[in-house]
């Protein structure tokens, strides 16, 4: 289990600099694959700043014209329609993309998102993708108080699971509170958490008082760079980003250092048919490299926990 690292003076740090150092663990994945790739498809419609969610105004990130200031008191229609596309539209040529190669996924499912779209939950859940939970609203959480946040962890625990069929066992917030992981590891049921940035491989953490695994995420291999600056100015841009960082992990992979790889997707984003279009590319050079196991981030967390458990 990672410990804060310490400095000079034997002074505690809350951050962990050293991780596993020079000699990363082998991970040891199942059929002696060289590298773990786990895409995740956030869906998020309807779950946004808006109105029609009490919120005082409407969305600015993550969309097509990002910021400016957001309409208060208000709809914003314009705003609305670009999250709408990705519930009508984005998210079913992500499926389809994902079905052409047998590719699981991870959904990061916002419960309100899914509550407004009960037919999606439903299709996440009928094509063996993994549903986990992205918390109840797409906003902010610093400020959020502590007794509103654990209410919204249960809500979207409990929405997720009624609407397609089973327990999320994994959570993944983004913006989240001083709060969030603890709050997270007491309310219990989650194999893992995602949210942090800072390995290729899996790590533990202590979370209210216990060994808690943490798969870190990605925001640079990730569509949502096609919505702020310094980003993706083309799908070429994209898919080779993915590409190059799929070819240096696998590399290091069979020079004997296997790593997981995370891909971030966004219905409204990458659902876009030009956008589709580059990932479609990528999944194809993906498909053509037996010596990967593409996966669900469960699948990571089960295989962890059994193959590296935690040093009590």
């Amino acid at each position: 289990m990672t410990e804060p690292h310490r400095l000079a003076g034997d002074t505690d740090y809350p951050r962990d600099f050293l991780g596993y150092g020079e000699t990363p663990p082998d991970p040891r994945w199942p059929n002696g694959a060289r590298l773990a790739l786990s895409c995740v498809l956030n869906y998020e419609e309807g779950g946004e700043n808006t109105v029609l969610n009490g919120d005082a105004g409407s969305e600015l990130y993550l969309h097509e014209v990002p910021g400016g200031a957001p309409v208060l008191g208000e709809r914003n229609r314009t705003v609305e329609s670009q999250f709408d596309y990705g519930a009508r539209a984005g998210v079913w040529r992500v499926l389809r993309t994902f079905a052409e190669h047998r590719f699981p996924l991870t959904i990061y499912a916002v419960g309100r998102a899914l509550e407004l779209n009960p037919t999606v939950a439903r299709a996440f859940a009928a094509a063996g993708h993994e549903v986990a939970s992205h918390a109840w609203r797409w906003i902010d959480y610093h400020d959020t108080d502590e007794a509103t946040e654990r209410a919204e962890i249960a809500r979207c625990v409990e929405t997720i699971e009624r609407l397609t069929g089973s327990r999320p066992v994994g959570w993944y917030t983004g913006r989240i509170s001083p709060r969030t992981r603890r709050l997270v590891a007491e309310h219990g049921g989650f194999l893992y958490d995602s949210d942090a940035y800072d390995d290729d491989l899996p790590h533990y953490v202590t979370a209210a008082g216990k060994p808690h695994l943490v798969i870190p995420y990605t925001l640079d291999a990730n569509d949502m760079k096609y919505a702020v600056p310094p980003g993706f100015s083309s799908p070429d841009g994209f898919e080779r980003y993915l590409t190059d960082a799929f070819d240096t992990l696998l590399a290091e992979g069979r020079a004997g250092a296997p790593k997981m790889m995370s891909v971030g997707l966004h219905c409204r984003i990458v659902g876009r048919p030009g956008r589709a279009a580059a990932l479609k590319r990528f999944l194809a050079h993906v498909a053509r490299h037996p010596d990967v196991w593409v996966c669900r981030r469960a699948d990571i967390a089960r295989h962890w926990l059994a193959t590296h458990p935690p040093i009590a």
